[in-house]
């Protein structure tokens, strides 16, 4: 092969095999220093530059790229010098040094004509997106396409179509990025350029992230990493995009953690990612109410941006700056103009979203200084989003709107909007399929329902705070479930994590060395989050009932739903065809005094056994009757004798309200909200004529309580020992009337999706009963802590008490404790014996709980930690 094109042919590798370029382009070097061809050189080490660009070692591609242009200059070629300017102004823009690349690529230009000046320009036009200057990019990269198509340069055009396509993403060109990312892609794959498709599906997944169509951007960027990985080519930028996606959704904890990697590893000469690493992070801070965190980051993230002369990215730091301002209490005038001209710059740039929220932020601020004029005039501007764009605009646009019919005294107008922008944000979620993402997208909605909620308060009407308390609250379980594809691959994911967490279960029992299994664990969990959350969604959602309906469907009972109202705990009472509102205190002391109560239970279960109990059982006692005395007592003319509904915000979920003096020995059931319990209601009575009973190892008494109540359950299916694995578990309790698990529980408050029963071969977690076809009508779980629900904003709910009752379980008996298992198998007996003789499971669980809870330390604290949820 001569040397001519074997340099060429490396320049060529470059976006299929990068390592592979390298070799070919030291190889040709070797030779043309032989045969002393200059030119040959140059093309050589342009090559080697550019692949370990792709390599991401910029050091030595700068290093490469600057000897080919001095061998280039050396040997009187001014094209091979100019295009290695080109390339040589791509690195230096990657890196950062925008204003460097504009003159080195500035220079190229001018000494190339035909297709290397189009490809200059091409490079011209991403430098200048580099910089925010959008217009002028755009024109660049039509320009080149259009060139390329005459001459029918496919690689060319496809560079041009990628680059372009990101840039429309950016702008709000959402649709029209997508046709240029499936055309380059197309273009890419014809040519056999593999990394480069790899690169345009990361593309199209920034795009479908700013769109808010999750699902299609997490299948994009898994495409995507599975090719970087086969290539073994890494790419530790794109970490920034998984990151701008999380904090969109949001989920914070896991934002957080990619956040606080990427700042660790963003070194060198990965500035740009650096800097925007540190601006998500901010926004982060943001969201959590880390103010001074979000102030520190975001100056940083600004003073990077500006070194790097990239102005709209800039003006976002700046905004979370303001906002954190804003959220900290001031109000000042220079405030809202700050706001105004960084909402203006936004815009300017096509950022619509964060200019809209900079605008509604700065009407709020002029609003709060009694400048009605200037916040009505913000909020038309920002009202105008709601007739168009991606959900997430409209959904702010109706906000905006709302109010500034609020403002102008129109409040059945204000109301109308606010309901239009939570029923379009409900319509976005669950087109999001994965429960989690559901679960954690209903931040989104807390303006919205705040606001209509502090009307209502305001009026002091009962039905309209309970409607708007269940038009937020728990809305994830008001969606028809999605299940994930058989083919999606998660079933083969949850055996592989399952089998890694049995043997890291033995591993620390055994004493032996575990941190290479922990690693597999968590890669493990990963991957099944990830398949989980590409899930698409559809179906319906259910709406709140009205006050007549649900007092029809309570009959005798009476509905109690706790509300957060900025901290003060209001309570709703739902009681002989009427609602009432109440004012409880502020909800800090109650959740201090649930604190001491969940701690004096938990006491009581694993103090040694010759340890005395006396004075922790008084003190459970004690705070149990302080919280009756918060709680009930000041609702107790509206509840008289009748069956309990509890509907708990959800901070007050991990209360077991079996232990207060008002719940003993009564009918309660504890739901996430009212139109959870209303579906649950008027689902099928459960019969008792068929049940699934299986025992988990490593809990002695497990089989015995299994063995125990199989001849109350009818022609039970009994799953003991090695035959109570996960896949026959889970198949026998698809669909059946009655499942009752004995096992070791575990709740992952980090992962709460992960939360698990011990069986056999390994855990079942919330993500094995997800892919039920039918639930469980009626669901037992004799399992420490299974009953908790970890909480997200909106009151959602995520573990198995969500998943069972989203899924359309009726009736969920658990623990929200810990609860010892010798002493709960009596417990448990007596409750079947109840249902089987007809009583309906609250009732049946009161009745049992009545007779053990004197029958010991132990077994007040296993009979005070059950709860029936549902129906």
């Amino acid at each position: 092969m001569a040397a001519e094109s074997a340099a060429a042919a490396a320049l060529d590798a470059r976006q299929r095999d990068p390592r592979a370029a390298i070799e070919m382009g030291r190889s040709a070097l070797r030779a043309a220093r032989l045969s002393g061809d200059a030119e040959e050189a140059s093309t050589a080490e342009r090559a080697i530059g550019l692949s370990l660009r792709e390599l991401h070692d910029f050091d030595g591609a700068l290093r490469h790229l600057r000897r080919s242009v001095r061998i280039a200059e050396g040997a009187g070629s001014a094209r091979l010098a100019a295009l290695a300017r080109v390339s040589l102004a791509f690195v230096l823009s990657t890196t950062g040094r925008h204003a460097q690349a504009l003159r080195a690529v500035n220079e190229a230009v001018g000494a190339l004509d035909g297709g290397d000046a189009d490809i200059a320009r091409m490079q011209r036009g991403l430098v200048l997106h580099y910089l925010c200057r959008y217009d002028e990019a755009q024109r660049e990269y039509n320009s080149a396409i259009e060139a390329a198509r005459r001459t029918g340069d496919r690689l060319g055009e496809a560079r041009a179509r990628n680059n372009r396509g990101l840039l429309r993403a950016y702008t709000g060109g959402l649709k029209a990025a997508d046709e240029d990312f499936d055309r380059a892609a197309a273009l890419y794959r014809s040519l056999g350029q593999e990394l480069a498709v790899a690169d345009v599906r990361w593309n199209a997944g920034i795009s479908a992230s700013r769109a808010g169509d999750v699902p299609r951007a997490l299948t994009m960027f898994a495409e995507a990493e599975r090719e970087y990985r086969r290539l073994a080519v890494p790419r530790p930028a794109l970490l920034i995009n998984r990151l701008e996606l999380l904090v969109s959704v949001p989920l914070l904890e896991e934002a957080r953690a990619a956040a606080d990697r990427a700042l660790e590893e963003m070194v060198g000469d990965l500035v740009l990612a650096r800097s925007e690493a540190q601006f998500y992070r901010a926004r982060i801070a943001l969201l959590e109410g880390d103010l001074e965190r979000a102030v520190e980051m975001a100056v940083l993230a600004r003073k990077g941006f500006r070194r790097e002369r990239r102005e709209v990215w800039e003006a976002s730091a700046r905004h979370v700056e303001l906002r954190a301002a804003y959220l900290s209490g001031q109000r000042t005038r220079g405030l809202v103009t700050a706001l105004v001209r960084v909402a203006a710059r936004l815009e300017d740039f096509g950022w619509r979203m964060a200019g809209l929220e900079a605008r509604v932020d700065a009407a709020l601020v002029a609003r709060d200084l009694g400048d009605r004029r200037r916040a009505v005039a913000e909020l038309t501007t920002a009202g105008a989003a709601r007739r168009g764009g991606t959900a997430a605009h409209r959904v702010q646009g109706w906000y905006a709107e709302a109010l500034r019919r609020d403002l102008l005294g129109n409040a059945r107008g204000a109301q109308i909007a606010l309901r239009r922008g939570l029923g379009l944000l409900d319509e976005y979620r669950v087109s999001l399929g994965a429960v989690e993402l559901r679960a954690s997208s209903g931040a989104q909605g807390k303006a919205l329902a705040f606001e209509g909620l502090r009307a209502a308060v305001a009026g002091g009407h009962a039905g309209r705070v309970l409607s708007w308390a269940e038009a937020w609250r728990a809305g994830a379980m008001r969606m028809t479930p999605a299940r994930p594809p058989e083919d999606s691959g998660l079933a083969d994911a949850l055996t592989e994590l399952r089998a890694v967490t049995a043997d890291l279960e033995i591993a620390l029992l055994a004493g032996k060395p575990s941190a290479g299994l922990r690693q597999r664990q968590v890669r493990g969990e990963q991957r099944v989050r990830d398949l989980t959350r590409q899930t698409s969604g559809g179906g319906a959602v259910f709406k709140p009932p009205a006050v007549r309906d649900l007092a029809q469907a309570l009959g005798e009972r009476a509905l109690v739903e706790y509300v957060d109202y900025d901290g003060d705990l209001l309570a709703v009472v739902v009681a002989g065809g009427r609602a009432s509102l109440h004012r409880l205190g502020p909800l800090d002391g109650a959740l201090r005094e649930v604190r001491l109560l969940r701690f004096a239970l938990h006491r009581l279960v694993t103090l040694p056994g010759h340890l005395d109990r006396t004075a922790v059982r008084g003190g459970a006692d004690h705070t149990a009757r302080l919280l009756d005395t918060r709680l009930l007592a000041p609702l107790r003319r509206r509840l008289d004798d009748r069956p309990l509904v509890l509907a708990p915000t959800g901070q007050l979920g991990g209360l077991p309200w079996s232990a207060l003096p008002g719940c003993r020995g009564r009918s309660v059931t504890v739901v996430p909200s009212a139109t959870v319990w209303l579906r649950a209601a008027l689902s099928s009575a459960v019969p008792h004529d068929r049940a699934v009973l299986a025992a988990g190892p490593r809990l002695p008494a497990a089989p015995t309580e299994i063995a125990a109540i199989a001849p109350l359950a009818g022609g039970a299916s009994v799953l003991v020992g090695a035959d109570a694995t996960v896949d026959a578990v889970a198949a026998a309790m698809d669909g059946a009337p009655l499942a009752h698990v004995a096992a070791h529980g575990s709740f992952r408050a980090d992962n709460p999706l992960f939360s698990a029963l011990e069986l056999a071969d390994g855990p079942l977690t919330v993500h094995d009963l997800e892919r039920l076809r039918r639930p469980p009508a009626l669901v037992v779980l004799s399992a420490c802590d299974s009953g908790l629900s970890a909480v997200r904003p909106g009151d959602e709910l995520m573990g198995f008490t969500a998943a069972l009752l989203g899924l359309g379980t009726r009736t969920l008996v658990a623990p929200v404790v810990p609860v010892p298992a010798e002493v709960t198998t009596p417990l448990m007996v007596d409750l079947h014996r109840r249902l089987g003789k007809g009583d309906p499971p609250a009732v049946a669980l009161a009745g049992a709980q009545e007779a053990h809870r004197d029958t010991g330390h132990e077994a007040y604290a296993a009979s005070a930690g059950f709860l029936c949820f549902g129906a």
